[in-house]
């Protein structure tokens, strides 16, 4: 342990040196990818300010509010974010638009809501400046979103297993998968922090058990103790046609096969994000946090020695391949392909912001864990940041991945179908990976500011 500690102290060092003499990576992410020139999936975005809602887009808005709040003299990130939430709000906030004009929020779709966080700080910023209009405007708006998820959203019913948590969509019934906890948890929980106060305490108090309900009913059906990782998703009702892709018997009834390195980052980052909010004082807090470090040390096993990221399937190395027959379902074939698993850039950047997060935070040890946060940063710019000309890029990110429904029986949660599947495909400077790129080089960026 003194070895790793002196190795982070001298590559710390080394990256403050440097950090003097260069623009911070955030920044040139920033400016490279996150206001411009950048994917969301498959679709192509030209400009921040005029991009549509969506998770994708509002992650990288999120990101880059994030670097204005660490770099405040880029007030061009502010005013990218301002016309991106403008882009899509109605006069009084009381309506989020699609492109098309239909509302954003669609039926119980929960990734319609992790956009919705750039509100807060949108909120607080237009108030300092003294514009109460745009700054109601974002209450309101953020307050919409956190009542039509904790009233709204459809849950598991009572009688199943997990009662009470969110469907992760309404074509996924009666599903939970690891990364709905990212795209709804966190938002309840900031409204909790900022705006509670025009709710009642049992309603506040039951809104902090509802948050943490999550947590507990996700933890308790896919987390692997032998593992110590996560499977993807979780069905309280396996046998539906939708799950066709969860086990049907014990240990693990109703959990999906593999453990997805972005889906455990997105429940990583979760755990962060909430724990950031989440009052101590709440008796399910010591629960959450022993979640969150189960999932630190986990991960922690899994990263890979001689990079210091993480694989696209977390349990495997570049060894494992697809098997090249792929998959039966119904009688027919699909994720045909003999694809390595490979080092991811999305999973890895965002499991080093959520180290880095735990640690400022003083959730996570930081002797314990700052070697891993300080590899693993070192490893996102060796292993997937390339600079050409004015531009830095970041390579190998899986563009999506997900589980059926019954109408797409290709995506059967197998070690074929994220190595092979036709939506898995391998990309480069999509939204996930450069919106959590920015968040880990901010957390990074003012560590180093700190020493």
């Amino acid at each position: 342990m003194k070895i790793a500690c002196l190795l982070v102290s001298l590559l710390l060092s080394v990256c403050i040196q440097a950090q003097q003499n260069r623009t911070p990576w955030s920044n040139k992410m920033v400016e490279s990818h996150g206001l411009v020139d950048f994917y969301c999936n498959t679709h192509h975005q030209d400009m921040l300010g005029t991009t549509g809602w969506d998770y994708v887009s509002g992650l990288v808005a999120n990101a880059v509010l994030k670097a204005w709040e660490a770099y405040p003299e880029k007030t061009a990130y502010y005013q990218a974010v301002k016309d991106f939430a403008d882009f899509s709000l109605d006069e009084d906030g009381s309506f989020i638009k699609d492109p098309e004009g239909k509302s954003a929020l669609r039926p119980s779709n929960i990734d319609d809501y992790p956009a919705g966080r750039i509100y807060f700080t949108l909120y607080k910023e237009e108030l300092r400046k003294g514009n109460t209009k745009d700054a109601n405007r974002y209450r309101t708006a953020a307050t919409l979103i956190r009542n039509t998820l904790k009233y709204h959203h459809s849950r598991i019913a009572p009688g199943l297993p997990g009662s009470g948590g969110f469907f992760h969509k309404a074509i996924y019934p009666d599903q939970m998968w690891l990364d709905g906890l990212y795209m709804g948890s966190p938002i309840y929980a900031e409204w909790q922090h900022y705006f509670s106060d025009t709710t009642s305490a049992a309603n506040q108090q039951q809104s902090w058990d509802d948050i943490t309900c999550q947590f507990k009913t996700i933890h308790q059906y896919t987390y692997n103790a032998e593992a110590q990782l996560n499977y993807h998703a979780w069905s309280a009702n396996p046998t539906d046609a939708n799950s066709f892709w969860a086990n049907r018997n014990a240990p693990f009834l109703g959990a999906s096969k593999e453990f997805w390195g972005r889906g455990m980052g997105w429940y990583f980052a979760a755990l962060a994000d909430v724990l950031e909010y989440l009052p101590k004082t709440h008796k399910d807090y010591a629960a959450v946090l022993k979640i969150y470090h189960q999932v630190a040390e986990g991960l922690s096993k899994r990263q890979d020695k001689a990079s210091g990221v993480w694989y696209q399937l977390l349990a495997y190395n570049a060894a494992t391949r697809a098997d090249g027959k792929g998959d039966k379902v119904a009688g027919k074939t699909f994720n045909v392909g003999t694809q390595p698993n490979y080092l991811e850039a999305s999973c890895s950047a965002i499991f080093t912001y959520a180290y880095l997060k735990g640690i400022r935070l003083g959730l996570l040890d930081s002797k314990k864990y700052l070697p891993v946060a300080a590899k693993a940063y070192d490893g996102l710019l060796k292993t997937f940041i390339r600079e050409k000309e004015n531009k830095t890029d970041i390579i190998q990110i899986c563009a999506s991945a997900g589980l059926g429904p019954a109408k797409d029986p290709s995506r059967t949660g197998t070690i074929n179908y994220y190595l092979a599947g036709k939506d898995v495909t391998i990309t480069q400077n999509e939204g996930k990976a450069i919106g959590t790129f920015i968040m880990a080089s901010v957390e990074y960026e003012n560590y180093l500011k700190r020493k």
